[in-house]
């Protein structure tokens, strides 16, 4: 260690801290990053030193960046357990994917055959795998994938083609996330946005004068997917409107948003629309997610008739908004589990809606059992993710009461297993900390538990520490 006396209280030098990396044998001394890791470290030292604590020695200094410039080279600990009771969280990547389109992504990062032909040897079709599990599961005649559903929406509707008009409710002129409006949307396709009905209560009807003198091309229905309409309201009926639309020979492209390839009724859920009954209602063209209640990677899936999806993929912004080969891969494998019947066994999204409370309460009492504190309360679990709005289900949780983390809040009982590896994330209600076993993947109970265990132990020595 360094003899400077310990009353030093300015840093070492950012030159001092280097020197003695390169004294070490660092292999990357001299880099740039180097450098300005050896700036950070130094700052870092300068605040500490201002608040009033004790200095470091050069050479601790010295040794933390030596761990930063290894740091650089390892996979970033971003794993998260969800305890929110939030199935399709967001704030933490949506939906998990299936193990098997995990698998399908790990492969894929290698080399494939994206665009050969495998009998030829010659450039083909881009890996059409996804795309005609996509028509198999709707029965529409071709399908594309995107990069995300607003790209999805953004390409359909530009079928309208440029200063031609595309008519909407005033009911559906919404923000589909992240700031993306379906009038935005609209406008930056070069179309013109032409609102019908009112905004609680738009009837077929109200369609027929733009579509009559031909103004508009191209009909768009937003499906109500992250809000939800109640009271005096009244909606056009989807096969009716279809109708009339295709007697004016315009198209009817119908956003779906979260999407579902399995009856959301089975599961105790409000019926949310599939792509294949939009498509029998009428629709030309379908757009959905494939990160919300599909269960997989984030992406946008197109389907409906062949010579317009040929349309949409011949669209110069088709290229900027086509996903990669990895997430084809995962897309196409998570599809394969619906064709193949599996979907509510693998797919964790529908894993964790076809959860049985008998099964979730066993989990939240060995929990408890095994951290020695807390107990099973009975919750209600959301679908979120912007799919099927206002829509809950009965769960079962592990509660944390003040009174099972002695020597701290539960606000900070959460902010610590927050910053833990792997992070766990719940919630607070009633003063009370949650972890809603739905959204738990079994496989990740052990860790939950482990994590909790260590952050109440962490708690309670300190208040002994403070009582003593």
């Amino acid at each position: 260690m360094s003899a400077e006396p310990v009353t030093r209280r300015r840093p070492p030098s950012v030159e001092r801290v280097l020197g003695l990396v390169r004294a070490g044998g660092n292999p990357a001394a001299g880099g740039a990053a180097l450098t300005e890791l050896a700036r950070a470290v130094v700052a870092e030292e300068r605040t500490r030193l201002l608040a009033g604590g004790a200095p470091a020695a050069p050479e601790d200094l010295a040794a933390r960046v030596t761990r930063r410039v290894a740091d650089l080279a390892d996979p970033p600990r971003t794993g998260a357990i969800n305890a929110t009771g939030v199935i399709v969280h967001t704030n933490l990547g949506r939906a998990p994917w299936p193990d098997e389109a995990v698998e399908a992504a790990r492969r894929a990062a290698g080399s494939l055959l994206l665009e050969i032909d495998a009998a030829s040897g010659r450039r083909g079709a881009r890996f059409r795998v996804a795309e005609e599990h996509l028509i198999a599961l709707t029965g529409a005649e071709d399908a594309l994938v995107t990069n995300n559903n607003a790209a999805a929406v953004a390409l359909a509707v530009g079928l309208a083609g440029r200063g031609r008009g595309i008519a909407v409710s005033r009911g559906e002129l919404v923000e589909i996330g992240g700031g993306v409006r379906v009038p935005e949307i609209i406008r930056r396709a070069g179309a013109k946005l032409i609102e019908v009905g009112t905004t609680n209560r738009t009837r077929v009807a109200d369609f027929e004068p733009p579509l009559l003198d031909r103004s508009a091309r191209l009909v768009l229905r937003v499906h109500p997917s992250n809000f939800r309409q109640e009271g005096f309201t009244e909606t056009p009926d989807a096969t009716a409107l279809a109708a009339l639309a295709h007697t004016h020979d315009a198209v009817v492209v119908d956003d779906l948003g979260s999407g579902a390839l399995l009856p959301t009724e089975r599961y105790g859920l409000a019926h949310e629309p599939t792509p294949g009954e939009r498509l029998g209602a009428g629709a030309d063209v379908v757009t959905f997610s494939g990160d919300k209640l599909v269960g997989g990677p984030q992406a946008g899936l197109v389907v409906g008739r062949a010579d317009l999806i040929a349309r949409i993929r011949r669209d110069p912004l088709a290229r900027a908004m086509r996903p990669d080969k990895v997430t084809l891969a995962a897309v196409a494998a998570t599809l394969a589990l619906y064709r193949a019947g599996l979907a509510a066994e693998r797919i964790p999204v529908w894993r964790m809606i076809a959860a049985s409370l008998d099964e979730l309460r066993a989990r939240a009492d060995r929990a408890a059992a095994a951290i020695g504190g807390g107990s099973a309360v009975d919750v209600r679990s959301t679908v979120g993710g912007g799919s099927l709005p206002g829509e809950t289900l009965p769960s079962v949780a592990l509660a944390i009461a003040p009174d099972d983390a002695p020597g701290r809040s539960v606000d900070r009982l959460l902010a610590t297993l927050r910053t833990g590896t792997p992070a766990v994330v719940g919630r607070i209600e009633r003063g009370v900390a949650l972890f809603d076993l739905r959204t738990v993947d079994p496989a990740a109970d052990d860790a939950l538990i482990e994590a909790i265990r260590s952050a109440l132990e962490t708690g309670r020595g300190r208040g002994r520490h403070r009582s003593g």
